[in-house]
């Protein structure tokens, strides 16, 4: 990582409302997504607001380098300390390459509350930021009472569909989180093809939202990805 970039992530580990997550899952590796990230980077340093942009695991490393404004995110950690654990995620190597925030209990990759509870430990551990999934208002609830610093609620069938959540459930788990803890923040992100959408759940109250195959499947997907972090404040 640039010691430009270092610094800046030292003064961002906290969330910032509002944000925006580009999420490109496996749609995007090596260089197209480094040239996304890129893009990412300058609206995040022209629109003062606070991007993250997660990566494969291989390509962290790549983007933390290149990149000095967004928050470069795993997709996933394991609650393990150094030693054995072939295969698993190990968080120590994930924040040396340069991640400074993972996703948890995806619904691509679901988590047992046990797991859910180490791995949420070790980014604590560690000073990363937890993205944390759940499907509906009674998980939200149960995970809010684990303390992640995002809670992402988005109902898992209609990931990747294009129907963004309706008002009362965004409203809902907006209730249901805060009243347990006001300080989680809110992402709401199911459906969301357009910086339309973008504006739409950030003004039901939601901190903050994001898009995978809306951008990574657009004509213009950079394009798209500045409209959208545009539309953050706008």
């Amino acid at each position: 990582m640039s010691e430009r970039g270092g610094n800046f992530l030292k003064n961002l580990l906290e969330v910032k409302a509002p944000f925006f997550i580009f999420n490109p899952k496996s749609y995007l590796y090596g260089q197209p997504l480094e040239e996304l990230a890129l893009e990412a980077d300058q609206m995040a340093e022209k629109m003062g607001v606070q991007v993250f942009v997660t990566a494969p695991y291989a390509d962290i490393e790549r983007l933390a380098h290149k990149t000095s404004h967004i928050i470069v995110t795993a997709q996933h950690l394991d609650g393990l300390e150094p030693g054995r654990g072939m295969g698993a995620v190990l968080g120590e190597s994930i924040y040396q390459a340069g991640a400074r925030a993972t996703f948890l209990n995806h619904a691509e990759h679901p988590l047992t509350l046990t797991q859910l509870v180490k791995s949420i430990q070790k980014t604590k551990e560690l000073g990363m930021l937890s993205i944390v999934c759940a499907d509906s208002v009674e998980e939200a609830r149960a995970i809010a009472t684990l303390r992640p610093d995002i809670l992402l609620c988005e109902e898992t069938a209609q990931i990747g569909t294009g129907q963004v959540s309706d008002t009362s459930y965004v409203h809902s788990t907006i209730e249901a989180i805060h009243a347990i803890d006001p300080e989680i923040a809110v992402m709401e992100a199911a459906g969301i093809r357009s910086a339309e959408d973008v504006r739409r759940v950030i003004a039901l109250g939601a901190d903050g939202t994001g898009c995978t195959s809306g951008i990574t499947q657009a004509e213009d997907p950079a394009s798209v990805l500045r409209s959208m972090i545009r539309a953050l404040k706008n």
